[in-house]
């Protein structure tokens, strides 16, 4: 879903899901969205109006929805724009010179953010700003992008596009490559070691350790490997995908929330709502991805489509077919949505925002 298509996806949304379950019945996913139809009766039949009732009700939800999905492009635009400069900045063109170029051109190269906008979203939830969190959000980001940097790589998923974009590995070599992701991921640590400001050093050493896990051998590592060695294998069970898809994506996605609400000064209570929270909507993303995969081209994904069905890779819709896997999506989105009930509804609403948009995104 380009952000500029969107209905609208801040705060509680309004999106019509003809296409996505519900055997092609539109209907919307804004919790409890019913226009109200009241009728007053009176001896004068001209001031009854069902429809003029109805019309003035329609155009209050259409206003609002055009005024909240504005305001969430706004906010994207203003953290994308953020994260970026940020970015730019922190991995400079220096000495030696291909490996920085090689770094930038993947790092630098376009993307949602979706994490780094995750990071900085649930610090200000729970009272944080968002210059605490920056660090942290551009570490996930060059996490991210190390992961896909390898992810790409002809011993692994062997791809040729990113992001419309020639893979690292076809610019600067498989070698080069290899340690741009290497210095990326070290870079990711230094990062938030020494430019994390405000916050006290107990916090940091959590939220180090907190991102070591999630990409280790328990975390991202542990997803990669499981897919890897289940390429070819006729009996997986959802359990054991959900496991990869845990690991694989969701795990680096859950670290990006986590990491924003222990440096805003969440209590572990909240901590742990959000990491639900983030869970939820890492198995979401994977769950889209494997749907996208399988219904759209190379050039509305911005990378190769159809390479998990050459594969021979276990998917979602390989599993339980396409339309099993919306729902299940649909239902991971209301999941991810009731941990977030309790909090500020205004400060939580971006998150809200991104649930919707990793449900209902088109590439």
């Amino acid at each position: 879903m380009s952000l500029s298509t969107t209905i609208t996806t801040w705060g509680y949304t309004l999106y019509p899901l003809s296409d996505v379950g519900n055997k092609g019945r539109s209907r919307f996913c804004s919790p409890g969205f019913m226009p109200h139809l009241k009728m007053k009766f009176s001896t004068n039949p001209s001031s009854l109006s069902v429809s003029a009732v109805l019309t003035k009700e329609q155009t209050d939800a259409e206003s609002r929805s055009k005024k909240q999905a504005t305001e969430f492009k706004e906010y994207v635009l203003e953290k994308a724009i953020s994260v970026n400069k940020a970015l730019e900045s922190a991995v400079s063109i220096k000495e030696p010179v291909k490996i920085h170029e090689s770094m930038r051109y993947s790092l630098l190269a376009g993307g949602k953010r979706i994490r780094p906008m995750l990071c900085i979203a649930a610090c200000e939830l729970v009272g944080g700003v968002e210059s605490t969190s920056m660090p942290a959000a551009c570490a996930v980001e060059m996490i991210h992008t190390m992961s896909l940097i390898h992810d790409d790589l002809p011993c692994m998923d062997n791809d040729d596009l990113r992001r419309g974009k020639p893979t690292n590995h076809k610019i600067y070599g498989e070698d080069v490559a290899v340690l741009a992701g290497d210095a990326l991921l070290a870079l990711a640590f230094e990062h938030i070691a020494t430019q994390t400001k405000g916050v006290s050093s107990d916090r940091i050493v959590r939220v180090i350790g907190e991102l070591a896990k999630c990409i280790g051998s328990e975390g991202l590592v542990a997803g990669q490997v499981v897919d890897i060695i289940s390429e070819g294998i006729s009996d997986v069970d959802l359990k054991h995908l959900e496991f990869i898809h845990l690991h694989k994506t969701a795990a680096l996605l859950e670290g990006s929330v986590v990491l924003g609400a222990i440096l805003g000064g969440a209590p572990d209570e909240d901590v742990e709502k959000l990491r639900k929270f983030a869970r939820c909507i890492g198995l979401l993303f994977q769950v889209v991805d494997d749907i996208l995969d399988v219904t759209k081209s190379s050039q509305q994904l911005g990378k190769t489509a159809g390479k998990d069905l050459v594969a021979d890779k276990v998917t979602y819709p390989k599993l339980i077919g396409i339309e099993k896997s919306r729902e299940f999506a649909e239902e991971l989105n209301k999941e991810a949505k009731a941990q977030l009930v309790g909090f500020d509804q205004e400060k939580a609403a971006p998150l809200f925002a991104l649930a919707n948009y990793i449900a209902y995104r088109e590439n």
